[in-house]
């Protein structure tokens, strides 16, 4: 007999700020099985259920650490709903309506040589503490030396759609010519009809047979030129796209220019009238200084912080939502949308930004939407490959003198105001700037955001920021 403790201990993989991420090396089939032994211990105290859900995203690695997952919930008698490749939000929503768990084989955006498993209560996504408490049980299972044959239902893709068409008049995109950014991500084959039942001329674009890492955080300088060219040449009024798994949109105006996932988010909670906002510190400033919204709560960069936060204002206020910097959209109360209500889904989305941006444009462009916010521009980037223990020594050491440290990224005549140690180092500047230095929780990287009332300089910030962090010892 094993036990998941140990198994676990010994692959070297750890919760990210969004699931258990690791090198596809790692997760062998004894691997997968002791996260999700694990995972069904964590919650059958609190729940009762006879199955678990299971979806997965394009990798390569993905179909094998399904059936690995799958033979441990038949090792305990559990029935095991196979959907096949969906987005995330698709197979949580499903599973939430029909109060079971499930499991997500998913690496989201990091490179296809990693992968990783986001795990989902009844209730919605795994809490912080239901992480530990995973990574410390002592589940004892058999060895899997055989994977079962899974066989995919399309009952979550074809609910996840219904979940959007429902709400919007099925001509409410009649005119639109948009364009879907296919590549591996997770919910392709779900984007096309989507669009077109409302009424949308759709335009599938560069679909891969590779997977294709998108990370809408940090957009690529060759897909920024093809969102202008693609634009340009199919005549579009909005490009859709999303990171592998799906629960990160990834959008364009009609101008071909993708839009920060935050302004994308603020934009989403205008258009729903939501009360009460938890978005992470690295979002645009924008969001308290638009003054739409009651209450505006920060947190920690991660959905589980965003989710931590939703009952308790939820007690307060008729709507509660949330967004990250990356797009993904948390609904975190039933809401109504055109007279019809929307049920909550705590856990990111792509599709209802999306689909609330275009609602709220209607006939006109949707840059006019962005323009007449408070004109904060946003930027980030990463170093690749940037070991996490080097980060947290050089941020420890920023955080003890960081005008030193601001100076030593060769930003001199520029003074500090204030810091915020929520999440990483964030330095707001005298002239209002914001440098945030902040290692990822899902990956050796090391994330730069910054902030400045003109996008040259917020692009100036950051690749200055980071091309002379490299140079630290």
């Amino acid at each position: 007999m094993l036990k998941s403790i140990d198994v676990i201990k010994e692959s070297g993989i750890q919760f990210g700020t969004s699931g258990a991420r690791g090198l596809v090396e790692q997760f062998t089939a004894n691997v997968c099985a002791a996260f999700t032994h694990a995972f069904i211990t964590c919650i059958k105290k609190d729940f009762d259920f006879k199955q678990v859900a299971i979806a997965i995203d394009n990798r390569p690695s993905s179909p094998a650490m399904a059936q690995a997952c799958a033979k441990a919930i038949e090792q305990l008698g559990l029935e095991v709903v196979y959907y096949g490749v969906v987005p995330t939000p698709a197979l949580a929503y499903v599973s939430m309506q029909d109060n079971i768990p499930c499991i997500m084989v998913t690496g989201s955006h990091i490179p296809f040589d990693r992968n990783g498993l986001k795990f989902y209560r009844p209730d919605g996504e795994i809490s912080k503490s239901d992480e530990q408490f995973i990574l410390n049980a002592t589940a004892e299972f058999n060895e899997i030396t055989e994977l079962p044959k899974l066989i995919a239902s399309n009952k979550a893709s074809e609910r996840y759609i219904e979940r959007y068409t429902s709400l919007f008049n099925n001509k409410m995109l009649a005119g639109k010519r948009i364009g879907i950014y296919e590549h591996s991500s997770a919910g392709r084959d779900l984007y096309v009809p989507l669009f077109e039942e409302l009424g949308a001329e759709v335009i599938s674009i560069e679909r891969s047979d590779e997977f294709v890492p998108i990370d809408t955080e940090a957009v690529s300088d060759e897909d920024k030129q093809k969102a202008k060219l693609w634009s340009k040449q199919h005549n579009l009024d909005f490009i859709f796209s999303t990171d592998g798994d799906g629960d990160r949109p990834l959008v364009a105006d009609e101008n071909g220019d993708w839009i920060r996932g935050d302004i994308l988010g603020l934009l989403c909670a205008d258009a729903m009238c939501i009360e009460a906002l938890v978005v992470p510190v690295s979002c645009n400033t924008a969001i308290e200084s638009c003054e739409l919204f009651s209450f505006v709560k920060r947190t920690k960069i991660g959905s589980p912080y965003v989710i931590a936060e939703f009952n308790a204002l939820g007690e307060k206020y008729n709507s509660v939502a949330g967004f990250e910097a990356n797009g993904g959209f948390l609904l975190g109360s039933d809401t109504e949308v055109n007279g019809i209500f929307i049920k909550a889904l705590p856990t990111r989305d792509a599709v209802l930004p999306a689909l609330m941006l275009l609602s709220k444009a209607k006939q006109g462009p949707i840059s006019e939407l962005i323009k007449v916010l408070p004109q904060r521009f946003t930027h980030s980037d990463r170093i690749q490959n940037f070991a996490t223990e080097k980060s947290i020594a050089i941020l420890d050491d920023a955080k003890m003198s960081q005008q030193e440290f601001l100076e030593r990224l060769g930003f001199n005549g520029y003074i500090v105001k204030s810091i915020n140690m929520t999440d990483g180092l964030r330095l707001t500047l005298t002239n209002n700037d914001i440098i945030h230095f902040r290692p990822s929780g899902n990956a050796p990287e090391l994330r730069c955001y910054a902030e400045s009332d003109m996008l040259e300089q917020s692009y100036f910030l950051v690749k200055k920021a980071l091309k002379n962090i490299q140079k630290f010892q």
